[in-house]
């Protein structure tokens, strides 16, 4: 069991909805939003089973796209593709998979 990556895929299934949502209106902001919530899950447990510095370099890739996932959800909302409210459950999740990768770098 590793939390991070079992948030990681919290995160991948409360932007389900959403991510449907902004593809309907921007199908390059849709592809990236859901590239970068996947690479979060995949480098955390490509990661896990590294050693050193290339699970270090791993999970701040996983921190990387989760800052990207932060920024897509932003322009979505800016743009009105979604709303706050809707994004609130997904913002959720990924602030605790930030934690987690904040916690695994320092």
């Amino acid at each position: 069991m590793f939390d991070a990556l079992d948030t990681s895929l919290e995160v991948l299934r409360r932007l389900v909805p959403v991510e449907a949502r902004i593809r309907q209106r921007s199908a390059s902001l849709g592809r990236q939003l859901a590239d970068a919530s996947e690479s979060i899950a995949l480098n955390l447990g490509e990661g896990r089973l590294r050693r050193d510095g290339d699970r270090r370099r791993h999970y701040e890739m996983a921190a990387g796209s989760a800052s990207e996932v932060t920024v897509a959800l932003r322009i979505a909302i800016a743009k009105r593709y979604v709303t706050e409210a809707e994004v609130a459950p997904v913002e959720e999740a990924l602030d605790r998979v930030r934690a987690m990768l904040y916690r695994l770098l320092h």
